[in-house]
């Protein structure tokens, strides 16, 4: 999520030579071929299967997929889009679209929905709203949504003498962490074999840390510590989308990072250093490789876990929290269109195919994301079930209705420059979280220019 807020500005500087246009050609004979980028890799086959299906009912206009991995794609794509090299058509991330959006970098699709192209009512609700920018113009159709729970290691599980309904029933408190810390400690092993709960745990030499660390969250925390903030009855901002007020420095969110930390330092989690720096794909190789016994991951990554090789994988709900919410950040992706695309026609013709049943049918029949469109569900929960994965877990927060949306605003990225190295800090065990107020500080900072 680390891109360069002095991109952007170069971009906002060079628009009139993003003018030449973004890298779809056409050919002599009048057809086009779409640049379409993705970043996850494990959903490209379910992307193709409908670029297939678009270019068969839309003869004459082809698609060119190009998947970077995450730590490269928002910087690739800022250059790509600053230099005419980009794509036509994206996809996006609702962190990510507000500041293109006011770069003038994305083309609203307003027209796509007013042509009757699209029906909104057919997503999840809420999800068609989070992209309409803050000028009141639409962005973007929701392509998937996601929530977060626990994976375990069953064999784990097993050797701790841990149950299901332990484990389904996992409480967490700032105090004293609850039946969820308790369970962490007793999966936690040292090099000797001795669990986090028993006398003489070696905490400096530890073999399978009982909760694994993605990273440090920046002032996001996805899958790091959003749904614990939330069940202490935390929200990121004033209000979502558009908050202009942020509350790293809520005495709620010290206490719930304070908590979260000490796992670190009782050797139950693994610091940002031993985690990989954070480094994404870092959680699952090491879940695989038996350091983690649980991680939180989103729902996206579900088919990665039950593909390894060796490890019997079981789900559970986030714990519940102080406020007795099970608690998860609701997100979604959506796509975007490149606003120097020399083929505006044919690229709206590709962002409405891609936000409808026809092709999130086919991205749900992969068993990857959950799909959008509300009516495509039962074609997602048959893939997962043909893959023997029960995914029953992630719907609990909807259920509940204790999902947060995730936060839209302005200054993302310098908002990220401040709170990705402060929470990076926290989470190594070089500053404590008393050290956010000033970060807060700075956040807020930004949005009163």
């Amino acid at each position: 999520m680390k891109w360069q807020r002095s991109r952007f500005v170069a971009a906002a500087a060079a628009s009139a030579l993003v003018l030449a246009g973004c890298s779809s050609t056409a050919g002599s004979s009048g057809d086009v071929t779409l640049n379409y980028w993705i970043w996850d890799s494990a959903q490209q086959p379910g992307y193709q299967k409908c670029a297939d299906a678009f270019s068969k009912a839309n003869p004459g206009i082809g698609v060119k997929i190009t998947q970077y991995g995450w730590d490269d794609y928002w910087t690739t794509l800022t250059a790509g889009l600053v230099s005419g090299e980009g794509p036509d058509v994206f996809v996006s991330h609702l962190n990510h679209y507000p500041e293109l959006a006011s770069q003038n970098q994305i083309m609203p699709i307003d027209d796509v929905v007013e042509s009757k192209q699209v029906d909104l009512s057919s997503y999840r609700k809420g999800l068609a709203d989070l992209w309409v920018g803050q000028d009141g113009k639409r962005y973007g159709l929701p392509k998937d949504y996601d929530t977060v729970a626990v994976f375990a290691n069953q064999k784990m599980l097993d050797d701790a003498g841990i149950t299901a309904q332990q484990l389904n029933t996992m409480a967490w408190n700032p105090r004293d962490g609850g039946t969820f810390e308790k369970t962490i400690a007793h999966l936690t092993v040292d090099k000797k074999g001795v669990r986090g709960d028993q006398p003489g745990f070696d905490k400096a030499n530890v073999a399978v840390y009982g909760l694994g660390l993605n990273a440090s969250g920046g002032g996001f925390g996805q899958t790091e510590w959003s749904q614990y903030a939330f069940s202490d009855g935390w929200t990121h901002s004033d209000k979502n989308p558009w908050g202009t007020r942020w509350n790293y420095g809520d005495p709620k969110f010290l206490e719930t990072i304070g908590w979260f930390q000490s796992l670190a330092k009782k050797g139950y989690l693994p610091t940002l250093q031993v985690a990989g720096g954070g480094k994404v794909g870092r959680q699952p190789d090491n879940y695989g490789a038996g350091k983690y016994a649980m991680v939180t991951e989103g729902s996206w990554n579900t088919k990665t876990y039950f593909q390894m090789k060796g490890v019997k994988t079981t789900i559970a709900p986030v714990p519940a929290g102080p406020n007795g919410q099970r608690a998860s950040m609701f997100n979604g992706l959506a796509d975007n269109i490149a606003a120097g695309t020399r083929h505006p026609d044919e690229a709206k013709k590709l962002v409405a195919f891609l936000g409808s049943k026809a092709c999130q049918d086919l991205t749900a029949a992969e068993g990857v994301a959950f799909p959008a469109v509300e009516s495509s569900a039962q074609v997602s929960k048959d893939a997962f079930a043909k893959q023997g994965i029960d995914t029953a877990s992630f719907q609990v927060p909807i259920d509940e209705n204790s999902t947060h949306l995730a936060p839209v605003a302005q200054h993302w990225t310098e908002l990220q420059a401040v709170m990705n190295p402060a929470m990076d800090a926290i989470m190594s065990l070089t500053a404590e979280p008393d050290s956010l107020k000033a970060a807060n500080q700075q956040v807020n900072a930004l949005f009163a220019q």
